[in-house]
């Protein structure tokens, strides 16, 4: 079996990035496009994509982040004639809004609302939304370090597989720690959970980036998205691991 990694950019931008492997944040935008493919041939014969683009948005009062992904993966299967067909086997696609009003007394506080949605054909939940409000600071910052934590009320609305309709007040906790491994190199992890009143939604990124250029990063990322209440034809945690190139402008 051969495997052939397809890795490519979004390669329009109106300004360019800094020689630093983290964005600055100056007032204005900073924003990053990323996207990976893989194809195979062989005995296994599919293709899947996973792209994301974040735009963050700084002024004096507010700092914004605006947020679209998506992934699919189509692969080749033998149906009941005995006819191999291309069949979709995962498609997602998510956004997410976020607006913070700086607090004058904190140099790190921020009072925040949030929106997201995601769109997953094939998971426990085929359609999730949320909407919330809260309170985000950065509790640690040294050379090398960062974490920042967020934490808030919410309220859900989300469509299960079966059909069967959700809808309830969370609660939301999230932190973002970043780790410069080096002037080339960071790691970082992220963790958001929602705890409703039936089901606890939680979602994870590890991932390690490597500066190539000035505009250019390699990415490679493990992330897990886990429901603790799900139909019984699903499974509680769907991961994914994806290997992308991210261009910032």
């Amino acid at each position: 079996m051969k495997y052939l990694l397809i890795l490519s950019a979004l390669a329009a931008g109106h300004a360019a990035a800094t020689d630093s492997l983290e964005q600055t944040n100056h007032l204005g935008w900073n924003s990053s496009a990323e996207l990976g493919a893989i194809s195979t041939s062989g005995n296994t014969v599919g293709t899947s994509v996973t792209g994301k683009i974040d735009a963050k948005q700084e002024t004096d009062k507010w700092s914004n982040e605006y947020i679209v992904s998506g992934y699919f993966k189509d692969e080749q299967v033998t149906n009941e004639e005995g006819e191999k067909v291309r069949e979709r086997s995962a498609q997602r696609f998510s956004l997410s809004a976020k607006a913070g009003y700086k607090l004058l007394q904190d140099d790190h506080g921020k009072l925040f609302a949030l929106a997201t949605h995601v769109d997953d054909k094939f998971g426990a939940y085929t359609r999730y939304s949320t909407i919330g409000v809260g309170y985000g600071t950065q509790t640690y910052k040294s050379d090398t370090h960062t974490l920042d934590v967020e934490i808030g009320p919410g309220y859900f609305r989300g469509v299960r597989s079966e059909g069967e309709a959700e809808s309830g007040m969370t609660i939301r906790g999230a932190a973002n720690l970043k780790w410069k491994l080096s002037d080339s190199a960071q790691f970082r992890q992220n963790l958001s959970v929602e705890r409703g009143t039936s089901n606890i939604h939680s979602m994870a990124e590890t991932a390690l980036l490597t500066k190539i250029n000035s505009t250019m990063q390699m990415k490679a990322a493990f992330n897990i998205r886990n429901d603790t209440n799900v139909p019984a034809d699903k499974k509680n945690t769907d991961t994914q691991t994806s290997v992308t190139l991210v261009y910032s402008f």
